[in-house]
């Protein structure tokens, strides 16, 4: 009698006629099981799919417990689903544990465990270090320049004074007049950024001279005015006149003229003394000439 192989079950369509998993099909599950497990890996989720996948497996065992067995499983009696019950809970253990070592942990109740008064060492984490840009900022780099500057002043004038001969002493007068010059300096004025930082005098140049204040002051001494004494006098002429006799009375006018004597006399004649008679009418020291 023959004995025919399983066919039930939820392998059932991956069997063949003779009721056996090809070896090309078990290779593609082996396959298809080991990159399921890279890739949960990477993504650090392997754990956490171990953990659900032992807590399917509980589940299925309590039911297969209850029921007596799991359709498409093998779990087909309260055996097997004890057995399931306890590998599932295993692989729940196991991977619950995985998954929370590979996980940081940041809630505050990390170092209690189960009300147990276990302190738990953390080791602190080195800081950061701090990104470094693609393209480093540059220092900046200090501007110095230099350039020329002039500034105009003004030169006062000197007041001065000198002697003058042709000017009578006691007096003064003023020959020339005052005037401030003028004086251009050039600074070379270096700056750093923009900010004079010093500045040395380059050169120097007098565009307008100052003009002094010069005062003349007065040395000549004035000739003495010879005073002509009068004649003696004689023969009843006044000494004061020459040439024509001026006779000596109470007052004198010239012949001809507008006078009203009483006495009177015919000129020209000079004026040597003083003119008491006031006959010298313009001064020219020559009286009764018109």
């Amino acid at each position: 009698m023959s004995t025919q192989p399983a066919t039930g079950g939820w392998l059932a369509p991956l069997r063949g006629p003779d009721g056996r998993i090809p070896t090309r099909t078990r290779w593609i599950i082996a396959a298809v099981v080991v990159l399921l497990v890279i890739v949960t890996s990477v993504a650090g989720i392997f754990w956490a799919l171990v953990a659900i996948l032992g807590l399917t497996l509980t589940v299925v065992g309590i039911v297969a417990l209850v029921k007596g067995s799991v359709p498409r499983t093998r779990l087909r009696s309260r055996r097997a689903g004890t057995i399931a019950v306890i590998v599932g809970l295993f692989v729940v253990m196991v991977g619950s544990g995985a998954n929370a070592g590979v996980q940081p942990n940041t809630s505050p109740q990390a170092s209690l465990i189960s009300g147990a008064s276990t302190v738990t060492e953390t080791t602190p984490s080195p800081s950061p270090k701090p990104k470094r840009s693609a393209t480093p900022t540059p220092t900046p780099t200090a501007v110095a320049t230099e350039a020329e500057v002039q500034e105009t002043t003004a030169i006062p004038f000197a007041a001065v004074s000198v002697d003058d001969d042709t000017i009578d002493v006691g007096t003064s007068a003023v020959t020339v007049g005052d005037g401030n010059g003028e004086k251009v300096t050039t600074y070379l004025v270096k700056y750093i950024d923009g900010v004079e930082v010093s500045r040395a005098v380059a050169r120097e140049e007098t565009t307008v001279q100052p003009v002094d204040e010069v005062t003349s002051i007065g040395t000549r001494v004035p000739a003495p005015v010879a005073v002509a004494e009068p004649a003696p006098e004689s023969n009843g002429c006044d000494s004061n006149y020459a040439d024509v006799c001026v006779p000596i009375a109470s007052d004198v006018d010239c012949a001809g003229g507008s006078g009203n004597g009483p006495a009177y006399v015919d000129g020209p004649l000079r004026i040597v003394g003083s003119d008491v008679y006031d006959l010298d009418r313009d001064g020219d020291g020559i009286a009764c000439d018109a």
